[in-house]
């Protein structure tokens, strides 16, 4: 049977030390080439998810401004479909919480908006003129709340 070498024997090995520095030396490298692409990542990561924030807040207002659009168009129904979709997806955007793409003062600024809705989806569906000019200034004030 053969006996192990002795720890001093491996550690004056030149192929050994050699072996063992090689694989340093690429640790090392992976750690320096993974650690920037890493932070990168991180960044873009972040920028992303801004510009989704910004987007569904673009939407958001897009779907309240077609409303507006249609009543003064007077189709009725579209506008009524347009203005739920408006009040669905800002009441969504609100309580997704510290998710949310609303500061927390335009969280509570979009609250008294909420009060206008059913008034404003029922002259919608009542094919009533006045609901032009109530989502125009709904708008206004979205708007208004919003570039604060």
């Amino acid at each position: 049977m053969r006996e192990a070498l002795p720890a001093k024997a491996v550690k004056s090995n030149p192929l050994m030390r050699r072996l063992v520095n090689s694989t340093a030396l690429i640790l090392v490298g992976f750690v320096l080439g993974f650690v920037p692409m890493w932070v990168k990542s991180r960044e873009c990561s972040s920028a992303l998810s801004d510009a989704a924030h910004q987007l569904n807040l673009a939407r958001i207002q897009n779907t309240l401004a077609s409303a507006v659009i249609d009543a003064r168009r007077a189709d009725y129904e579209p506008a009524r479909q347009a203005a739920s979709s408006f009040f669905t997806s800002l009441r969504t955007e609100t309580d997704r919480g510290n998710d949310s793409a609303l500061s927390q003062a335009q969280k509570d600024g979009v609250k008294p908006l909420f009060i206008r809705r059913d008034e404003i989806i029922t002259l919608l569906a009542r094919n009533d003129p006045v609901a032009a000019d109530r989502l125009s200034d709904l708008y206004v004030s979205y708007r208004s709340l919003m570039n604060r």
